[in-house]
């Protein structure tokens, strides 16, 4: 293995220019002391910083036709253009602006599909659909009221709400209740119906190149942090399950991997892994078995199952499908898994993640990788991406990353790395 880059601040995305010359976007979260504000730098004989002060956190990078798409996941959410001539920060034009943003989850990585448009993913603004107080406990969020989720599709609502704490009033042991796709605070009376509108929440969309003709591809995805285009044309994501946290949490949930179909839906917030959210497998630890909260399931597509799962908190991050010319797994799957972050989103336990797998597209079976480096171990702290040129793989290192107990991040600044390892040697 050889370490490429490193002393990165928490970098989320990996390009390749026209040249092969890698690229790197950092988050710009402002933990263990990093700089706020998102940045995009090129790997050479030595890294450059050649673009600053975008909105963090910066999900994606995609290079295509001379430039760079980046999407910045901010308040509000923003896909940008930028043209760089490697001396000088160059042009940048917005795309897309006014995406959900102020929530929990973002907008992710861009990609351009076999019919020249732009495909994203937007992430979730809730785990599970309703405000609660576990907005406190993310490290990058830390506060109410933040934004509540925008449905894709109309939906009907069954009134289900949860009662918590009402820390915007300073009566003493002040109460507060949420229902679904609402403000914190606010409640819906049962058969209460929302019209789905465009851009929502939860979703994965597409638009042209210059950000016109935004549509809605599918939604019920909860987060598709990764997407990747098979060479058939049929579009994947890692959609990152429900956690066992905040008013309406839900135990056990699996990461999976869907291919994304237009006008399906993915089954969030009432579904996981196509398996209704009131199933005893999904009990969670912290509070009583979740409630489904839309009334018009009959409405809905029938909510799609995965091609795989991975392991419960494994936190599926980015896909790299490997070239059809490569030597070794022609036309397979590589996925970063980021790893779990416990306490926040589940009880106690074993770590889980923080390494790379292989998928099988012929059976859609899941493999581990890089068990023969060595000792086995793996020097990645939170692998976020991966990438494939020619037979070698590339493997982008967010850093050195945990919640702890109360809700708190710790957090090392410039322990981000980008690794180059053979693919004969996996």
């Amino acid at each position: 293995m050889e370490r490429i880059a490193e002393g990165l601040d928490f970098p989320t995305s990996l390009a390749f220019d026209g040249e092969g010359t890698p690229w790197i976007a950092e988050s710009g979260l402002p933990f263990g002391g990093a700089p706020a504000g998102g940045r995009i730098l090129r790997i050479g004989e030595r890294t450059e910083t050649l673009l600053t002060d975008l909105r963090f956190p910066v999900n994606g990078l995609c290079f295509h036709n001379g430039g760079f798409y980046i999407s910045e996941g901010g308040s509000p959410g923003r896909i940008s253009r930028w043209v760089s001539d490697q001396k000088q920060s160059g042009e940048r034009v917005t795309v897309l602006d006014g995406l959900p943003g102020l929530g929990n989850y973002h907008t992710n990585m861009t990609v351009v599909g076999p019919d020249g448009k732009l495909w994203f993913s937007q992430g979730a603004m809730t785990n599970s659909g309703i405000i609660g107080l576990d907005a406190y406990e993310l490290g990058w969020l830390g506060r109410l009221p933040h934004n509540c989720d925008v449905p894709g599709y109309d939906v009907v609502l069954t009134g289900a709400s949860c009662e918590t704490a009402n820390p915007l009033d300073l009566t003493a042991d002040s109460k507060t209740r949420t229902s679904a796709f609402s403000p914190f605070g606010v409640t819906a009376e049962p058969g209460h119906r929302l019209a789905g509108r465009v851009p929502c929440t939860a979703a994965v969309l597409r638009c042209a190149l210059d950000g016109s003709a935004l549509e809605l591809v599918a939604w019920g995805l909860r987060n598709a942090y990764g997407l990747a285009f098979l060479p058939d044309g049929r579009l994947l994501a890692t959609d990152q399950g429900a956690d066992d946290r905040g008013s309406r949490p839900i135990g056990n949930a699996p990461d999976v991997l869907f291919e994304v179909k237009p006008g399906a839906w993915y089954g969030w917030p009432d579904f996981v892994s196509g398996v209704p959210v009131t199933d005893p497998r999904f009990r969670p630890t912290r509070g009583p078995a979740p409630d489904l909260l839309l009334a018009n399931h009959a409405e809905l597509p029938p909510p799609e199952k995965p091609l795989l799962e991975f392991a419960v908190n494994a936190a599926a991050t980015k896909l790299a499908v490997i070239p059809a010319t490569a030597t070794r797994w022609p036309g397979q799957i590589l996925a970063a898994l980021f790893g779990d972050e416990r306490p926040m989103t589940g009880p106690a336990g074993p770590k889980v993640g923080r390494t790379i797998v292989r998928i099988d597209p012929a059976d859609w079976s899941l493999h581990p990788v890089l068990s023969e480096l060595g000792t086995g171990r793996v020097p990645f702290l939170r692998p976020i991406d991966v990438a494939v040129q020619g037979d070698s793989v590339y493997v982008l290192d967010f850093g050195d990353f945990e919640m702890v107990a109360g809700g708190g991040v710790e957090a090392r600044a410039g322990t981000g790395a980008l690794w180059k390892i053979a693919l004969h040697d996996l």
